[in-house]
C-alpha cells in the first residue's frame, strides 16, 4: 500500500514538472498543485493525498500519537483468557505490553500470535516474553516523514513515543502516520459513515454515529436533547463527560445510557446506545405506528 502511494505521488510531480516553471517553494508548489486541479487534470482526492505528503515533512510524532490514557495495554502476567477478552473488545491488532505501570513498556504483542497459543497442545505454557515482540521507542519531536520511511524499513507498524523525560507519552502506529497522507483509514470494525443511527438486534440497544446531529437523534428517538450549544451527539457527550472518553467509558444523559466503542486519538466515533426503561416503550410505540 505504501508503495502504491509513493509511485502515485511520484509520477504526479514527474508530470507536473514536465510541463510547469519549477516552484521555487512549497507555497508556490501547493499554489500550482490547485491550479492543476482546478482544470480537471486529476481528482480532489488527489491532490488531498498530495498536499498530505507535503504536510507530513513537517509535522511531529507529538501531533498524530494516541495519548498515553488512551493506551490500550496488555499486563506481562496477565492470563491468555484475560488477554483475549480485551483484544477482541478493542478490536486492535497490535498491544504494548507493561509490567508495573504505563511507563514500564516491556514490549509489543501481536493478537494473531496468540492463535499460536491455542493452537497448541493443553501442555504449552504461555509465557508473555517468549511471545512479545521488541518495542520501538522514539521521541515527541521525530517528523513523520523519518518515521514512515523507519517503520517501511523495519516492518514495524506501532512505536511507544517517549517525552523530554523518557516517560512513555503515547504511542503511534503506521495507519496514523499514513492517515496524514490519505485520510482516515477504515477498516473492517468501521461502521457505514451514511447511516447515523443502526437499530440492534437487541430491542434497547442501537449503534450510533457520534457525529450525529442532535437534530436527527431527537427526531429518531422522540426525545428533546438540547442542541442549542452543540449540533452533534458528540459534542452534547464531550461537554457530559469533560473529557475526550476512550473506548469502553460510558455515561447515562436523559433517557439514554452512552457507552464509546470506537474512537481515535481526537475524537468519538462509535456509541452504543441503550434505552433506559422509562422510554423504550415510548420508541416501541412510535415505531409501530
Amino acid at each position: 500500500m505504501i508503495k502504491n502511494i509513493y509511485s502515485k505521488l511520484l509520477s504526479w510531480f514527474k508530470y507536473i514538472k514536465q510541463i510547469y516553471i519549477k516552484p521555487r517553494n512549497k507555497i508556490q508548489l501547493v499554489k500550482l498543485l490547485r491550479e492543476v486541479q482546478s482544470q480537471e487534470l486529476f481528482s480532489s482526492e488527489t491532490l488531498n493525498m498530495i498536499e498530505g505528503a507535503l504536510n507530513v515533512s513537517e509535522e511531529h510524532v507529538k501531533e498524530v500519537m494516541i495519548p498515553r490514557m488512551q493506551m490500550i495495554c496488555l499486563e506481562l502476567n496477565a492470563p491468555p483468557n484475560e488477554l483475549v477478552k480485551i483484544i477482541v473488545d478493542s478490536g486492535h491488532s497490535r498491544f504494548p505490553v507493561i509490567s508495573e505501570n504505563r511507563d514500564d513498556v516491556q514490549g509489543i504483542f501481536l493478537a494473531k500470535d496468540l492463535l499460536d497459543y491455542y493452537a497448541k497442545d493443553s501442555d504449552y505454557q504461555f509465557n508473555m516474553r517468549d511471545m512479545m515482540r521488541q518495542a520501538v521507542f522514539i521521541p515527541e519531536s521525530k517528523r513523520l516523514n523519518i518515521l514512515l520511511r523507519e517503520f517501511r524499513t523495519s516492518h514495524n507498524h506501532m512505536a511507544i513515543v517517549v517525552d523530554e523525560y523518557s516517560g512513555v507519552a503515547g504511542l503511534v502506529t503506521i495507519e496514523d502516520v499514513l492517515e496524514q497522507i490519505v485520510g482516515e483509514i477504515d477498516d473492517e470494525y468501521d461502521v457505514n459513515d451514511e447511516v447515523f443511527i443502526k437499530k440492534n438486534q437487541n430491542n434497547n440497544s442501537y449503534t450510533v454515529l457520534a457525529l450525529t446531529p442532535i437534530e436527527d437523534f431527537n427526531r429518531y428517538f422522540k426525545t428533546q436533547l438540547d442542541d442549542d450549544e452543540y449540533d452533534t451527539i458528540s459534542g452534547l457527550l464531550l461537554k457530559a463527560f469533560g473529557h475526550l472518553p476512550k473506548k469502553g467509558e460510558s455515561i447515562k444523559l436523559e433517557q439514554f445510557h452512552f457507552k464509546v466503542i470506537q474512537d481515535n486519538a481526537r475524537r468519538i466515533k462509535v456509541l452504543q446506545v441503550e434505552l433506559l426503561e422509562n422510554n423504550i416503550a415510548q420508541i416501541q410505540e412510535e415505531s409501530e405506528l
